[in-house]
């Protein structure tokens, strides 16, 4: 498999701004960045995102990958990003099939710094088939809770972003992306995933957001079995987890955490550990 050609952009992650407190003294703090880039795809515009810009050319595979609209990394002959222009440019080697078709209809998703995704997407969910023996341990669980805590992070310097990452089995980390919205993150993780050729199967999702519909369905589409988050779920996020036999864990905060769906995968220790 040949990998298409990338561009490395860089831009600013965090601007420095004036303030004034509450007691009308001036100081400068931190804030995310955040500025649009939108995405032509065969020279056709496809759609804008709003980004912080960390992870450009991920995002853009993701996106496309999780929009089934690109199935495989080899038809993608390139991805450039132009950060003076505010665009990403996306060449196919053969054209997108129907592409007029799929992308008729939008839907605007839930959450901070709004999502879109493409009405038949919802569609293509009963294909996904999870590995139906993964497994994942008490202790692991409380290991990632504890890896995201110690995470240096923009938010850490300028709040205001949401954070996703991918952790191994083992609870090891390894990616772990910063936006403006929950989606992007998890987007830039998709296509950094295709770019590695890392298989989804045997690993662990990990947002700060909440696990809505929109986000169960991309982490069944990378074929993650497990997806944790600090917050909770959506009713509609729940259905989905549990028509594709996704494993829910949220409310993560120390040693605390629910099982929202698929309890029956988690090795629960023996005995309760100390608060």
């Amino acid at each position: 498999m040949s990998k298409p050609l990338i561009s490395q952009s860089s831009a600013p992650l965090i601007a420095e701004i004036d303030v004034v407190d509450e007691r009308g003294r001036h100081s400068c703090i931190n804030i995310p960045a955040e500025r649009p880039l939108t995405v032509y795809l065969d020279r056709r515009e496809l759609v804008t995102l709003m980004t912080m810009g960390g992870w450009p050319e991920a995002l853009v595979l993701g996106y496309l990958r999780n929009q089934r609209l690109v199935r495989s990394l080899d038809e993608i002959a390139a991805v450039q990003v132009d950060w003076e222009i505010e665009s990403a440019a996306v060449t196919t080697h053969g054209g997108i099939d129907r592409i007029e078709e799929r992308t008729a209809k939008k839907v605007v998703t839930t959450g901070c710094g709004q999502g879109t995704v493409f009405g038949g997407l919802m569609d293509e969910i009963e294909s996904v088939v999870l590995p139906p023996d993964a497994r994942i341990s008490q202790q692991v669980i409380y290991r990632i809770v504890d890896a995201i805590r110690a995470q240096s992070s923009i938010y850490k310097q300028a709040g205001s972003v949401h954070a996703c990452a991918l952790f191994s089995r083992q609870g090891e980390l390894i990616y772990f992306i910063e936006d403006i919205g929950r989606h992007n993150a998890v987007d830039a993780i998709a296509g950094s995933m295709w770019l590695d050729g890392i298989d989804g199967g045997d690993k662990i999702f990990y947002t700060t957001g909440r696990l809505t519909s929109e986000m169960v369905i991309k982490g069944a589409q990378m074929g993650i079995p497990f997806l944790m988050s600090r917050s909770g779920t959506t009713q509609m996020g729940h259905a989905v987890a549990t028509q594709v036999c996704t494993t829910l864990i949220g409310r993560c905060s120390g040693r605390h955490f629910f099982a929202l769906t698929g309890a029956a995968r988690i090795d629960f220790d023996a005995e309760l550990p100390q608060a």
